[in-house]
This record gives structure tokens, sequence and C-alpha cells, in this order.
């Protein structure tokens, strides 16, 4: 939104011209005066959103103003209306996590059917004997992340206060924006503020489509009892059989 305003003011203008009476012959001074003075304004707006959104000529909502990187006005049942920031937070961290799942089933995946490995379908990953009581690996897992989320929430409540390594004092994380701790050995998220919102809109673009990939593969192996891998390998296989139209049709049977 710009807005324009302008004023004008008009000034009074007086001049005296001296001339003789026509009946009396003396001179006579007349005075004439302009108008008032008068003040003129106007206003010139023009609405018009700097950034792209969801759905464009669309009213993002005030909470989503576009401080953020990767926001595009999108939160058609305001649930970040009260808490923002958590929400953010929420989606960064899921978004990194998916893309760490989606790369923890392809990769294993592609070495597996390639016959490199033997190993559990990732579907069936999780029942299998790692050697280490199932028990032990819940604890291990519930302790591990409930140390870094209580970190991650009191990093949120007061920015900045978790950056020193409790146990090594003095060794501290540069990074001051919450979500962002400074881990970047390639260097990549340094630089002037415009590219930095690019780089972290990159992240979270990348974070959002891998958790729909990651509902993607869970909805095929669910339908086609197939890995991802197998399921692309059976559609260049035959792609006018095995594909979205035909294996939707599985539902039913």
């Amino acid at each position: 939104m710009a807005a324009v305003v302008a004023s004008h003011t008009v000034a009074a203008v007086a001049s005296s011209v001296v001339s003789k009476s026509a009946f009396s012959g003396r001179q006579v001074r007349s005075v004439k005066v302009a108008a008032a003075p008068q003040k003129v304004a106007f206003t010139v707006t023009a609405s018009a959103e700097d950034r792209p959104l969801w759905f464009p000529g669309s009213t993002p909502p005030a909470h989503l103003d576009g401080t953020y990187a990767a926001d595009f006005g999108f939160d058609p049942l305001g649930l970040a209306s009260d808490d923002v920031n958590w929400y953010v937070q929420a989606e960064l961290q899921n978004g990194r996590w998916a893309m760490l799942g989606a790369a923890g089933v392809l990769i294993p995946d592609i070495l597996r059917v390639n016959g490199l490995l033997d190993i559990p379908r990732w579907d069936a990953a999780g029942v299998a004997d790692y050697g280490i009581d199932w028990r032990v690996l819940l604890a291990v897992e519930i302790a591990a992340f409930g140390w870094a989320e209580g970190n991650r929430w009191a990093d949120i409540i007061k920015p900045g206060c978790v950056n020193e390594d409790p146990i090594f004092k003095g060794n501290r994380v540069k990074g001051t924006d919450v979500g962002y701790p400074g881990f970047d050995p390639l260097g990549m998220g340094f630089g002037s503020p415009a590219y930095v919102k690019e780089i972290r809109t990159k992240e979270i673009k990348n974070g959002r489509l891998a958790m729909l990939a990651n509902l993607g593969f869970w909805v095929q192996t669910s339908y086609t009892d197939a890995s991802p891998v197998e399921n692309l390998l059976n559609h260049l296989e035959n792609p006018g059989f095995n594909n979205f139209a035909h294996n939707a049709m599985s539902v039913f049977y």
C-alpha cells in the first residue's frame, strides 16, 4: 500500500490602483483583494501487493504480512492467528524432518531394489530386529527429542538463550534468528537480507514438498504394496496400466 499526500495553498493577492474621480477630480485609491487563502489537499493511494500470494488478488490475513520466508498468505482456517511464531517454527522443523525422511526412504530403497543392500522395505523397517530392545530405543528417542524440543521451545520464548554449549562453555553459535542457530558448514545462509530470505524460502518450499512426498509414499505403499522406487519402475515398464488412475481403483478392491 502506497500513499501520496500533497497540498497546495492559494495565497491572497492584494493590489491597489490610483485613479481620479470623474465627479470631484480627486485621486481615489481602490484596492482589489483576491479570494481568501484556500488550502487544497488531495490523496492518491495505490493498493498493490509487493509479494506473490497463493491466490492472486486475495487479501492475506493480518498475521501473514510477508515478514516470514515463504509467506504467501495461506491460512484459510486462521490457525496461526493466535501464535504465528509457533506455527512458523513447527512448519520449519517438520519440513526439515520430512526432507531427511524422504531421503531415508528413497536412498535405501534404491540400494535395496538394485540388490546392493539386504534390508527391509521402508514400511517394514520399524519392526526389524536391530539387536536392541525396542523399549530402549523408545526411551532414547523420547529423551533425545524431549531435550531438543525443550531447548527449541526455550529459544522461541527467549531467543538466543540456548546458543551456548551446556558442556563446553564458551562455544556459542552465531545465529540469532529462532530456527536458524548458525549451523551452516557451507556458508550458504549468509548474505544480504534479500538473499537470506530467498534461501530460507527455498528451504521451506522443499520442506513442504517433502511433507507431501512422505504422504505420497505412505498412500502408494498402502494401495500398491510396493515401495516408491518399485512403483516408479512398474510405471516405466507399463505407463498405460501402472498409473494413478488404475491404482486409485485399487481402493475399491
